[in-house]
């Protein structure tokens, strides 16, 4: 992670669970990271927490609806101004509605799709954009996925989720082919995450909180940190090894 030290990341949904361990870990690894999130109250506090516990990086919190894209591009204008612009965009934010495919609510899947889909292939522009004005040849996009994104679970309240995310795995192959394409040796990456214990169930089970305890319950499951690993492993490796998905569950996890 030597070569990353003093570099810009940004990380989106960087207020809880696993985005909130990403951004610590990269700043620890001395990286200037932009948090952003709806609400930034929490990135604050993790900022401080950063600061006083000595890390070399810094946090820095920024308000942004990623379901918005003119707060995506006022962000990246910021980033740019502020900062020259964004070396490694890791797309972690992301959402599940519990609706079903035949009786489900539009406006859920719409915000979905929006988040999952729209806001990872907007930051993934801008950020490929300000990469190349600055010529960046050895920038990461990171996609945070799901297992979720290569299989389909049998339960109806997610089904609609994991069609977001079998996005999020042909829209990383499909980075990868354009980057190529345009003879960078800037990388492209998801990591597809089973079962992690955040704020991700009960926002799904939000009307049903002991439903959504139950997820985290019946195994040990992974952590925000683990994935942060996983994160740290990806960008440490050497720049002619393209890695292009890593699939991790909780050692118990069946499906």
């Amino acid at each position: 992670m030597e070569r990353w030290k003093g570099r810009v990341a940004l990380v989106t949904g960087a207020s809880v669970g696993i985005g909130a361990a990403i951004a610590r870990a990269l700043v620890q690894h001395g990286m200037k990271v932009v948090g952003c999130a709806r609400s930034v109250d929490k990135i604050e506090k993790l900022a401080a927490e950063c600061q006083s516990a000595g890390y070399t990086g810094t946090l820095i919190p920024y308000k942004c609806d990623l379901s918005n894209e003119e707060e995506i591009l006022s962000m990246f204008s910021a980033i740019k101004t502020l900062h020259q612009g964004v070396d490694v965009c890791i797309n972690n934010a992301g959402l599940a509605r519990a609706e079903p495919l035949l009786s489900g609510k539009t406006e859920g899947w719409r915000n979905m799709i929006d988040v999952n889909v729209l806001a990872l292939s907007i930051c993934t522009r801008e950020a490929y954009q300000s990469m190349k004005e600055r010529n960046i040849d050895d920038g990461h996009i990171i996609n945070i996925n799901s297992m979720s994104g290569h299989r389909v679970v049998p339960q109806d309240a997610v089904h609609f989720y994991c069609a977001s995310k079998f996005a999020v795995t042909a829209l990383t192959e499909g980075i990868r082919q354009e980057l190529r394409e345009a003879k960078t040796h800037i990388r492209a990456t998801c990591i597809s995450p089973g079962l992690v214990e955040t704020e991700f169930a009960f926002r799904l089970h939000n009307n049903d909180p002991e439903k959504a305890a139950a997820t985290y319950e019946s195994i040990r499951c992974l952590k925000g940190e683990d994935i942060a690993s996983a994160i740290t492993y990806v960008l440490s490796a050497p720049p002619h090894v393209q890695i292009g998905d890593i699939q991790l569950r909780p050692t118990e996890q069946v499906s």
